[in-house]
C-alpha cells in the first residue's frame, strides 16, 4: 500500500489555543463510524501487555515507573468521567495543531485516534496551564470558553493528570538510552511524580 500526504506548512506554526478548542470541540461531535469500530484507548497498554526495561533509566527509577503504569492501567477505566464517551483524537495539545500558510488550524498526529473518553483529550491543555505554566490563564480560559468545559472542574482531574504525567514521562523514558538530555529529564521528571515536587521545570519534548 502507498499513502500520499500534503504538507500543511512548510514551517511550524502552533495554532493559538481558542483554534485548537474549536477543532476538539467539532471532533467530539463527529458521530461514530460506520462500517468499522474505533479501538478503545489505551494509553498505557493492556494489562497482559510487558511492561517497558527502560535501559537508559536507574533501575530504582525504571522500577517506580513500571510501577505507575501497573497502577494507571489499574485505575484509567474507573475514573468517574462525565462526559459522553465518543471519538477522541487521543493526544490533543497545541503542539499538535499546526496553523497552514492562510492561517487555518489543523489537527495532526492522529495515531492514537479512539472511541472513549473526552476527558482524556482535554487533560494536556489543562495541565499545561494548571501544572506546568506553558499556557497563561488568559490562554487556558479562552481553550475553556471556546471548548465549553473546565476540566479543573471535574473531580477525577488531579488522577487523570498524575495518568497523563506517567504517559509523557513514559514515553520519554523509552527514549533515554538514546540520548543524554533525554534521560536527564526523564530523571528529573520521575523525582517530581515520586516527590510531589514542583512540574515548573518540566522541559516540554
Amino acid at each position: 500500500m502507498v499513502t500520499f500526504w500534503e504538507s500543511v506548512n512548510d514551517e511550524t506554526v502552533y495554532a493559538p489555543l481558542a483554534d485548537v478548542a474549536e477543532l476538539v470541540r467539532r471532533l467530539h461531535q463527529l458521530d461514530a463510524p460506520t462500517g468499522f469500530e474505533l479501538p478503545k484507548p489505551s494509553p498505557f497498554g493492556d494489562g497482559g501487555d510487558d511492561l517497558p526495561s527502560f535501559p537508559g533509566l536507574s533501575e530504582v527509577d525504571a522500577q517506580f515507573l513500571r510501577q505507575r503504569i501497573e497502577w494507571a492501567r489499574r485505575t484509567f477505566d474507573d475514573l468517574p468521567f462525565v462526559l459522553p464517551q465518543g471519538v477522541i483524537h487521543g493526544d490533543a495539545n497545541v503542539g499538535n495543531v499546526i496553523c497552514r500558510p492562510d492561517g487555518e488550524a489543523v489537527l495532526i498526529d492522529l495515531d492514537s485516534f479512539a472511541w472513549g473518553p473526552r476527558e482524556w483529550d482535554l487533560i494536556q491543555t489543562a495541565m499545561f496551564f494548571d501544572r506546568f505554566g506553558w499556557h497563561t490563564e488568559e490562554e487556558y480560559r479562552t481553550f475553556v470558553e471556546v471548548y465549553g468545559f473546565d476540566l479543573l472542574t471535574w473531580s477525577g482531574y488531579e488522577t487523570l493528570a498524575n495518568m497523563r504525567e506517567v504517559a509523557m514521562t513514559t514515553w520519554l523514558a523509552k527514549k533515554a538510552h538514546l540520548a543524554d538530555r533525554s534521560a536527564r529529564e526523564a530523571a528529573k521528571r520521575i523525582e517530581a511524580i515520586r516527590s510531589g515536587g514542583s512540574r515548573r521545570d518540566w522541559d516540554p519534548y
